[in-house]
């Protein structure tokens, strides 16, 4: 990494801390600069105004979740083979993930940008819609392959149940931000399994 991307994913560190812990709209670029330790004209040069930096984040953002749900779920696969369980076993794995970070998860900036979506413009809040959407897509593509050879034991609309999975990672974030709980997400993603292995596996007990 050369040291202008360098100093432009410091920026997005610096930003993303902030608006996680406060928001974006109390989140200033002179502290961020400050903290940064450039010139305005050096900020400007990788972001024109507050927007653009908006937007970069935020792409940052759905590349690493991207990246991890990826991972997550086409190991589930590899290691179970047939889609249910590999679902199930990557929703186990994504449950793992998360109670072994270092930390409290910080909060989702999809969530974030949500709730402070007028301090946006038209780009930014359209690409955030997009990030849920393709949640949803996401999910649905693997629910579709379990559709194909299993009969769940209730009528369900696919694209509600896609966005029941994203709804227990989004709520459980929310919910383990405001307690402090960290085991909070964790815990959602193995009751969440549970559903599933209870709809689709037949004759299963748990």
């Amino acid at each position: 990494m050369d040291k202008g991307q360098a100093t432009r994913e410091r920026l997005l560190d610096i930003t993303e801390t902030s608006v996680l812990r406060k928001g974006f709209g109390a989140t200033s670029i002179e502290e961020v600069i400050a903290e940064a330790g450039i010139t305005k004209s050096g900020f400007l040069y990788h972001f024109s105004n507050k927007n653009a930096l908006a937007r970069a984040l935020l792409l940052r953002y759905m590349a690493r979740d991207d990246s991890l749900l990826d991972d997550v779920f086409a190991r589930g696969r590899e290691l179970a083979g047939d889609p249910l369980q590999g679902f199930l076993v990557g929703l186990k794995l994504l449950a793992e993930i998360m109670e072994d970070l270092p930390q409290e998860y910080p909060g989702c900036l999809v969530a974030t940008y949500c709730y402070q979506e007028s301090l946006f413009d038209k780009d930014v809040r359209d690409l955030n819609r997009r990030i849920v959407l393709s949640w949803r897509a996401r999910f649905r593509t693997l629910l579709d392959s379990i559709y194909e050879q299993y009969h769940p034991r209730e009528v369900i609309d696919p694209d509600a149940l896609a966005d029941m999975v994203s709804t227990v990672i989004e709520g459980g974030l929310v919910l383990g931000r405001a307690t402090g709980e960290r085991t909070i997400l964790p815990n959602q993603l193995i009751l969440l399994r549970s559903y599933i292995k209870l709809l689709f596996e037949p004759g299963t007990s748990q």
